[in-house]
């Protein structure tokens, strides 16, 4: 293998981004693997991300097979997995982040225009065979979406590895409500990779250089030089143009996809993948979905043998039978973190069994059969709120899709959040859990909806999936009764016989009961929801959220969840 180290590639605006190619030694034209993002590329995996990696070495251990592992990468795919293929893979710095210069600002047109001359970059170069594909998890995910809008002539596909699509709605604010995820993230994330740390960032286990670039800037000068990205946010309740720029137009992505989604990355990634597998204009595109970790599946032999298949196809024109791949690959889940491989054509699935499962606030059911009395339940409006149940299943069940909720609400105030979260119990009790992107507790789905922000977008809106229009505030009148349609993001899990499935609405994130669990690039224990939570107080201000939230029961308020139970073939 072949490694060039802090390659500069110009920008339209004159900037030197840094880029790190590694090539197969022997001279000839290669397809290439192309990614940008802020984490780092001269920072070990080992190093910045140590109890990542070592839970993936330990729960996952043909992730780490096959490599020394010494060209590890945060999100990006092992050189050492892919050159001796036949493939060159190139690692950008963006803008303002470890070896590149410049304004370090995420998601913004000029780093999807940066992105696109990248590509075209790695297509000119004499090693190259033209054929440009984008592989990554998360930022190096994401990003494709608006890279592939963009349509540079010579992007031949992208894998878009847990990858949230729409920056209002997956990334940042939740049924309106923000995300404390973002704050967190540039702090412990991106800052300590800024262009500029220098001699007080770490150095480069291969190289001895620096990770962050030769110069040491003064604290004040690197304030300067990043976009306060969480003040951003917090100042933008409302959807807009500052959202709007940093998601993808999916109808000008035309490009070969593969779109791969983890039912536990409820709270960033996982309803970018489903919309934007099912938006994107291309003609070639298909869906995988999986469990376990947000990073770890991307590196195993499972993972790796899916993206080169893809990319083989697509990028080296092998007839490998890639064309014949049913669009989609689902690992339904089952309880004690089974996974069973199933092939489907569509999605949702065109044999989905919709079920509406009504709230009876005398019984707290979940009923087939409507409620037909008249009653209503209050909760604090930050509190644990209230739980509706199934009886024991009679046969097991398989829920795999989007859910919806339909509720008609009153607050003792102007607002209310609503936390929706789908659950699982098990004979005895016992509530089941499953192993999320990032948290290794999570329940089986949730939702979020901001009260005043219920306006639907009629032209977007599905009766299993509700698209809201975030463009305005409808602020209640203490105690009106409105009515509510919360998304609930796809999920899967075949429930056994005697388990049952139950609905809780809350008035805060969900948590369990069990030990807090924690990772070293994590600012705060995870206990449920990972580090998606909504607590930010200038966001939720106790004078209009911590008052009382009640559920109305009665005709013409029929309360129910919509739920995608999937037939056996």
């Amino acid at each position: 293998m072949k490694i060039d180290w802090d390659v500069p590639v110009e920008m339209d605006d004159g900037l030197l981004l840094r880029a790190d190619v590694f090539r197969p030694a022997a001279e000839g034209r290669y397809p290439v693997i192309v990614s940008y993002g802020p984490y780092g590329k001269g920072l070990a995996f080992q190093e910045g991300y140590k109890t990542a990696w070592e839970i993936m070495a330990r729960d996952y251990p043909d992730a780490v097979a096959g490599s020394s592992n010494r060209y590890a990468n945060w999100e990006v795919v092992d050189p050492e997995k892919w050159v001796p293929d036949g493939y060159a893979c190139v690692r950008v710095d963006s803008r303002g982040a470890g070896r590149s210069p410049g304004y370090l600002c995420h998601n913004n047109p000029r780093e999807t225009r940066d992105i696109h001359l990248c590509i075209e970059w790695a297509a000119a170069q004499a090693w190259s065979s033209g054929k440009v594909g984008m592989n990554g998890i998360s930022y190096y995910a994401s990003n494709q979406w608006r890279a592939a809008a963009s349509q540079p002539p010579h992007l031949a596909a992208i894998c878009v590895w847990e990858g949230w699509c729409d920056s209002y709605r997956d990334g940042n604010r939740h049924g309106g409500i923000i995300c404390s995820f973002r704050k967190n993230w540039q702090e412990m994330q991106v800052k300590t990779v800024q262009h500029g740390q220098g001699e007080r960032g770490a150095r480069s286990r291969l190289t001895g250089d620096t990770v962050c670039g030769p110069e040491t800037l003064p604290p004040e000068e690197l304030e300067k030089n990043r976009e306060n990205m969480w003040q951003e946010l917090l100042s933008r309740p409302l959807d807009g143009a500052y959202y709007r720029e940093r998601t993808a137009d999916l109808s000008k992505v035309v490009v070969p996809l593969l779109s791969a989604a983890n039912w536990g990355g409820q709270g960033l990634h996982t309803r970018g993948n489903f919309e934007g597998f099912t938006g994107a204009a291309s003609r070639q595109k298909w869906l995988e979905v999986h469990g376990g970790s947000h990073w770890a599946p991307f590196y195993t032999d499972y993972g790796v043998k899916l993206q080169k298949r893809f990319f083989d196809h697509f990028l080296k024109g092998l007839a490998n039978g890639w064309d014949r791949q049913p669009r989609v690959q689902l690992q339904v889940r089952h309880p004690g973190e089974k996974f069973v491989l199933r092939y489907e054509n569509e999605w949702p699935l065109a044999r989905t069994k919709w079920t509406h499962f009504h709230l009876d606030p005398k019984k707290m059911s979940l009923s087939t059969a409507p409620f037909s009395g008249e009653q209503s339940i209050a909760y604090d409006a930050m509190g644990e709120g209230v739980t509706f149940s199934t009886p024991p299943l009679e046969r097991e069940t398989e829920i795999t899709g989007p859910s919806a909720l339909r509720l008609f609400v009153s607050s003792s105030t102007a607002d209310a959040d609503l936390f929706a979260v789908l659950r699982v119990f098990d004979p005895k009790g016992k509530e089941v859990s499953f192993y999320g992107a990032l948290d290794p507790r999570t329940p089986i789905g949730q939702g979020w909806l901001r009260a005043s922000q219920r306006k639907l977008d009629p032209k977007r809106s599905l009766p299993y999936r509700p698209f809201h229009a975030h463009d305005e505030k409808q602020p209640l009148s203490p105690g009106e009764v409105v009515e509510l349609d919360i998304e609930i993001w796809p999920t899967s899990i075949v429930v056994p016989a005697g388990f049952r499935v139950a609905l809780t609405i809350r008035g805060k994130d969900y948590e369990h009961n069990g030990e807090a669990a924690s990772l070293s690039n994590m600012k705060n224990p995870m206990r449920g929801c990972g580090p998606f939570i909504h607590d930010d107080q200038a966001d939720r201000p106790l004078a209009i959220f911590g008052g009382k939230v009640t559920l109305h029961f009665g005709p013409g308020r029929r309360s129910s969840v919509l739920l995608p139970v999937i037939p056996p073939k």
